[in-house]
């Protein structure tokens, strides 16, 4: 851009008579076009290896390794990390829900919200990992999934250094350092870091007992109460006393 500048001064070029700063302009739309065509890629994530081909590319990048999330909406509170996924969680505020699932009646603003509702109902999978096989409704839970085979842990944690595959993940991790505990239950008041913990609590109030053991029966409320419990059929003894060798089913 300078070498073009001088080179056309040399020549007598009066700038006077044009826009500068549009030229400039100009000339950096240019270079990231040809770079489209090129590959070229000068912007360099060191953390990951990943380059992109502008610099805004690279912000946005570090932005979702860092679980920023700037954009915040002001009537139900969401946070994301980019303009554009605000704007569009906005219209599901104020533009009318007019895709109706026709088999819960839900409503929704968008005619790929509803694609992916739909496969609720369905059952439908249609992203598979290549590598294992697993397969989900929705791409971007595949991404994630990806994650375990890759060993990629992206967002980390400011305090202690803990890294975690996924954003929630190290939202509920903070939770151990602040000692925050939102989630309560409304019938004892005992309260808990995550939603997950809060749901199982609730089942020692209700009775539920998911995990039936497919012996005998018997069912539990955890699934780790029937992995200890399917032990007494297969007389599986994984814990062993360092002292006298003693084994036993469960820790």
């Amino acid at each position: 851009m300078l070498e073009t500048f001088r080179n056309l001064t040399v020549i007598g070029y009066n700038w006077e008579d044009h826009n500068t700063e549009e030229y400039c302009q100009r000339s950096r739309r240019h270079g990231r076009h040809e770079r489209s065509h090129t590959g070229e890629k000068p912007c360099e994530v060191f953390q990951y290896g990943k380059v992109f081909v502008q610099h805004n590319d690279l912000q946005k990048h570090s932005r979702t390794n860092a679980g920023e999330k700037p954009y915040k909406c002001n009537e139900c509170g969401k946070a994301f990390a980019y303009h554009k996924s605000l704007q569009r969680h906005n219209r599901t505020h104020s533009a009318e829900k007019c895709y109706e699932c026709n088999e819960c009646g839900k409503a929704f603003a968008y005619h790929d919200s509803l694609q992916r509702h739909k496969r609720r109902h369905t059952g439908e999978k249609p992203y598979e990992c290549n590598q294992c096989g697993k397969d989900y409704s929705q791409h971007g839970h595949l991404q994630l999934h990806k994650r375990t085979h890759t060993g990629e842990k992206p967002y980390q944690c400011n305090q202690c250094g803990k890294a975690f595959a996924h954003y929630n993940s190290l939202q509920v991790h903070k939770r151990t350092h602040t000692g925050e505990k939102p989630y309560e239950c409304n019938q004892c008041g005992k309260a808990f870091s995550c939603l997950t913990g809060l749901q199982f609590h609730k089942r020692t109030h209700s009775g539920e007992k998911p995990y039936e053991c497919n012996q005998c029966g018997k069912a539990f409320t955890f699934h780790t109460g029937l992995q200890y419990h399917k032990r007494t059929h297969t007389g599986e003894k994984s814990y062993e006393c360092n002292q006298c060798g003693k084994a036993f089913i469960c820790h």
